[in-house]
């Protein structure tokens, strides 16, 4: 054992010396408590009856609280406890004279205490050391729990490594397969306290012998070395010192853990350089860290091998969160893609309304003044208004694809009806034209043929020129422009007028329905087929009512809900006013309405300029319909140049 024995200037130790011989004890004389310093081996006081008045009470206390076994020596004649020795710290008091065998047991029952002090000391100290591991262990297990950014998890493994090992660097490898099947390891992450200077170059090693990382990923176990200068000749892997060269570093002790999922399958390697007996030490210099860095403990490597294990699960969890997220976007773009195929006139338009709606939430969250300004989007809430933007029209695989690409009034196939009954009209007049001619000539010859020719021919090219502007009336009717007033009496005189068909019945030149069509007053569609179309926003709900969204994205149904409702109530399809619409869906509305109007792809109207778009939607805003705060930051951040 190792022991010392302070004692004032009026006791003499020298009768003990023998007795103590062979037990590592060591003494000298201390005048006042300021010269005693706390030492990590057992220590005992003796205080002589002479130098009491230099130890008060309170310095006894503070001396027997930091570990050290007081003895207080009694003067003669003491046979009690004199009045300012506080007993509670004292180890013992022995009365005057102090025999011999008195003496010597009071030393060693007072080494004994102090060292059993200390190792009980020890144990707490070491437990309550493990338990702040678990606590820290669980803590970091929590985070990389909860981290769903794969490169951020990365860096937060690497730090937290670091961090309950007191490294001074790190590096982080991740387990990649290429085309072929084979798998090598990423350099993926780097760290360095004392040279952060040194860039990152991604690259990649084989997993196999010839590395650290390497031999570690291959046999699935630890790589513990003290000094990687220091290799021993009859290993297979080496250390490469050329970035320590290059930067001026000294690499030493080195940890090599790899990270494997749940089913033991490797992931990747963490790798820890240089733990620090200070944590805040800056190896500056190869001799600095000569000094400074030491090997990596059992304990150390049963801690960071925990660590490694929550690693390689939170790992697997982030690429399996991204692999699902991939899938579904995937399956969102396909769905875009399924509505578009309906409607080629379209096309592009789901995925530019996401992105301007996107656009204007960014704006949005970015503003400091106005009634948005405390208003900000989460990453998920972000992702959760691009979904529904995409999604917004998906409910026109519920509309018929005959009224959904309709872009005039008449469908084709009725327009083309149409032109063959003006085919047959003009036929059947040439023909009673040339019917009128031979019967003439078959009963009178050629008398008085002249001035019945010239007047069959008038009233022939008379029935030529309504025939042509019935197909042009028709024509000109089909657009889905505003009508002229006059193009409702031309298509009432035309249905009033009748043909006998093939079959001898009598039939108008326009029916019922033709006449309807073409009366539109405005764009292509009849009520009916206005009503069916506005539908297409009922089908969306409905649809995406059915997708178990999870907690981040369950906005998406309502959203896209109400992405044609007014704020004033002339909205569709719930027609429901300010109060019950989500500012998301608000947002989306100002977007569409802007693509509807700018897209160059719609074969029924013209795409129209910026400007002209702006002052459309303004008007919007002005008669109570759009939100005027939030077409402002649209116009002001110019989300409508946002690319995805």
């Amino acid at each position: 054992m190792n022991f010392l024995l302070l004692h004032t200037a009026g006791w003499d130790p020298s009768p003990w010396r023998d007795a103590f011989a062979g037990e590592g004890v060591s003494s000298r004389v201390v005048a006042t408590p300021a010269e005693v310093r706390s030492e990590e081996r057992p220590t005992v006081l003796v205080i002589d009856p002479t130098a009491r008045g230099a130890w008060p009470a309170p310095a006894m206390l503070s001396l027997a609280d930091a570990g050290i076994a007081l003895i207080a020596l009694g003067a003669p004649g003491e046979t009690d406890l004199p009045e300012g020795l506080p007993a509670e710290a004292l180890a013992s008091f022995i009365r005057h004279p102090a025999g011999h065998r008195q003496l010597l047991m009071a030393l060693r029952a007072g080494w004994r205490a102090v060292a059993a002090r200390r190792e009980v000391a020890r144990i707490r100290a070491e437990s309550a050391q493990r338990g702040n591991e678990v606590t820290e262990l669980t803590d970091i297990g929590v985070k990389l729990s909860t981290e769903r950014n794969y490169n951020t998890l990365l860096e937060l493994i690497l730090t937290q490594a670091r961090r309950i090992t007191q490294s001074d660097a790190g590096s982080l490898y991740v387990v990649e397969t290429d085309e072929r099947g084979g798998r090598h390891l990423r350099f993926k992450l780097a760290q360095n306290q004392s040279r952060p200077d040194i860039p990152l170059v991604e690259f990649t090693i084989p997993i196999d012998h010839s590395s650290l990382a390497g031999y570690a990923a291959a046999e699935g176990e630890p790589l513990v070395i003290d000094d990687v200068y220091m290799l021993p000749p009859d290993v297979e892997y080496s250390f490469n010192r050329s970035i320590d060269q290059r930067y001026g570093y000294r690499t030493r002790s080195v940890l090599s853990i790899p990270m494997t999922s749940h089913k033991g399958e490797i992931l990747g390697v963490l790798q820890l350089i240089n733990r620090k007996r200070n944590a805040e030490a800056i190896l500056s210099s190869p001799a600095e860290a000569e000094r400074e860095a030491m090997a990596y403990s059992p304990h150390t490597v049963k801690l960071v091998k925990s660590l490694a294990g929550q690693a390689g699960v939170a790992i697997e969890n982030s690429t399996l969160y991204e692999s699902i997220e991939r899938l579904f976007d995937g399956f969102v773009k396909a769905s875009v893609t399924a509505i578009e195929s309906r409607d080629p006139a379209t096309s592009g338009h789901s995925m530019r309304v996401a992105t301007m709606t996107v656009g204007l939430a960014k704006a949005v969250d970015a503003v400091g003044d106005g009634a948005y300004r405390h208003i900000r989007f989460s990453p998920e809430q972000i992702r959760e208004i691009r979904y529904a933007g995409l999604l917004h029209d998906f409910g026109k695989v519920g509309v018929r694809e005959q009224v959904l690409v309709k872009a005039k009034k008449l469908y084709p196939a009725d327009l083309t009806l149409i032109r063959q009954r003006h085919a047959f009209l003009h036929r059947t007049a040439q023909w009673t034209y040339e019917k009128s001619r031979a019967d003439f000539l078959e009963r009178h010859a050629k008398e008085g043929y002249d001035p019945f020719l010239r007047e069959i021919q008038r009233k022939f090219e008379e029935e030529r020129a309504i025939l042509d502007r019935f197909v042009a009336t028709v024509l000109e009717s089909n657009e889905p422009t505003v009508l002229a007033e006059g193009s409702f009496a031309a298509l009432q005189e035309f249905a009033e007028r009748t043909y006998d068909s093939l079959d001898a019945t009598v039939m108008p030149w326009l029916n019922d329905d033709e006449v309807r069509y073409l009366s539109i007053r405005k764009g292509s569609l009849d009520d009916a087929e206005r009503s069916e179309i506005e539908s297409h926003v009922t089908h969306t709900y409905g649809f995406l009512r059915n997708i178990p969204w999870t907690k981040e994205l369950q906005g998406v149904p309502d959203i896209a809900h109400g992405h044609h409702e007014k704020l004033n109530g002339t909205g569709y399809p719930r027609r429901v006013s300010a109060d019950q619409i989500p500012i998301q869906a608000r947002m989306m509305t100002i977007a569409d309405i802007f693509d509807a109007l700018t897209a160059s792809d719609r074969p029924y109207k013209r795409a129209l300029p910026v400007a002209k778009a702006i002052d459309i939607i303004a008007d919007e805003v002005t008669r109570g319909q759009l939100d005027g705060e939030l077409f402002k930051v649209f116009v002001e951040a110019k989300a409508f140049e946002h690319k995805e």
